[in-house]
């Protein structure tokens, strides 16, 4: 693309437009800087809420994948892509899923993480070949995010997502976005003009994090991941997690704290476990086969009569 098509392409886009209202942030003491970039802030919240019809889906097409054997794909440039890699991340701790289950990609590999790695959103041919080095396949789904909703890389992968007939959601921050055109699902977060021109790191990033929260969560939700609103699939990898697992054996069970620690050292220190085992006076090993039979569900488990 040359530059002058680049610039009109830019010129056409929402969140690279001048914001009117805050023109003047230059001229302003610290509190009003503050004040404006906060009033900005709250209409991200709104711009979620019109897309949430289209966010459903993007979840059900996460869930659907999952149900399959599937993983959930992340695929940003910049701020998108360590979106996506702090969203993939915090997946497996939060509900124990398998390594491997929820993955984010960025442009430019692990280096872009904490380093600007120049022109690598430019680079269609990586957006390809990082995702056949995953093996991606037709159980997967992917998410491009880009908050321009025209980077390369993340185009690119959709197209071969598609290509490998996987579900694709395009996540962005403009309306009829070149990957909301590409993909099968097109999420929208339209928040306008940001507080300094192009800067999608505020606003249209905020959006995005809104967005993935959702999309991970909701999906995590809807395949068993919780009791209640409690994190019963937590992974107590260190002492506050495990300090955090005794408090939801507590909350979901109404025990005392040394029932709950009990509890947990019978089942291996598995939440799940260790909330059937006390809700319904069984064994860990006739927790875990109820827990197997209803897949996972820890309230459809409560329900049943030990095996």
């Amino acid at each position: 693309m040359t530059q002058l098509n680049l610039l009109s392409e830019l010129n056409r886009i929402a969140s690279e437009g001048r914001n009117l209202d805050t023109l003047d942030i230059d001229t302003l003491p610290t509190l009003a800087i503050l004040e404006k970039i906060n009033q900005e802030d709250h209409k991200v919240a709104g711009a979620v809420n019109d897309a949430l019809s289209d966010i459903a889906l993007g979840v059900d097409a996460i869930v659907s994948s999952f149900n399959r054997g599937g993983r959930l794909i992340y695929m940003g440039a910049g701020t998108s892509g360590r979106l996506g890699i702090l969203d993939a991340v915090e997946c497996m701790p939060t509900f124990s899923v398998p390594e491997g289950m929820v993955i984010g990609l960025i442009a430019g590999g692990e280096n872009a993480v904490i380093h600007a790695v120049e022109g690598a959103e430019d680079d269609r041919e990586k957006g390809v070949t990082d995702l056949k080095a995953l093996n991606f396949s037709h159980k997967d789904v992917l998410v491009g995010i880009a908050a321009s909703g025209r980077t390369p890389y993340v185009a690119a992968g959709l197209e071969y997502a598609k290509q490998c007939n996987a579900q694709t959601i395009a996540l962005s921050c403009n309306p009829n976005s070149v990957i909301g055109q590409i993909a099968d699902i097109d999420i929208c977060a339209q928040v306008g003009p940001e507080v300094l021109t192009g800067s999608t790191r505020l606003k249209s990033g905020t959006a995005q994090k809104l967005v993935l929260n959702m999309l991970s969560t909701a999906s995590m939700i809807r395949i068993g991941k919780t009791y209640q609103n409690l994190m019963v699939d937590v992974k107590a990898s260190n002492q506050k997690l495990h300090a955090r697992a005794v408090r939801i054996v507590m909350q979901a069970t109404d025990c005392d704290e040394q029932t709950a620690y009990d509890a947990l050292d019978q089942a291996n220190n598995e939440v799940k476990v260790a909330i059937l085992m006390l809700l319904t006076q069984v064994n860990a090993q006739q927790a875990r086969e109820t827990l197997a039979k209803e897949k996972g569900f820890l309230r459809n488990a409560v329900s049943q009569e030990p095996l």
